[in-house]
């Protein structure tokens, strides 16, 4: 079973920088696409960013040039680094996981993590 357990959310103001962490559980990590989602107040949950076992990354426009993903293998970790953070960027983030690295669908969630940014 995977586990997945986010951190480092918080309050912040606008222009600010947060780095979520997300760690699991699992010996072939390596082998997974890992994405972080997030659902703001009143809205749907969006894709924010994805990182596949390659390295290779996409990422939603509204976070281009802004949020920066990465990963740790060796620690069963990815990052979602997030600077000039804006108003609209208030939201639970979650963290995913999908072991078929983009074959299937994403499979195994977190429990989320809240950012604030105030204006």
């Amino acid at each position: 079973q995977v586990q997945l357990v986010e951190s480092g959310g918080g309050l912040v103001q606008a222009g600010d920088s947060l780095r979520l962490s997300c760690k699991a559980s699992g010996r072939t990590f390596s082998n997974w696409r890992m994405g972080w989602f997030r659902r703001g107040p009143g809205k749907e949950r969006e894709f924010v960013v994805a990182i596949w076992r390659s390295g290779g990354t996409d990422y939603a426009d509204s976070v281009k040039g802004r949020f920066t993903i990465s990963r740790d293998n060796a620690k069963n970790t990815v990052y979602l680094q997030m600077n000039s953070l804006k108003p609209e960027d208030t939201a639970v983030y979650y963290c995913a996981a999908d072991p078929t690295n983009g074959a299937n669908s994403y499979d195994y969630w977190g429990q989320g993590t809240q950012v604030t940014v105030s204006s």
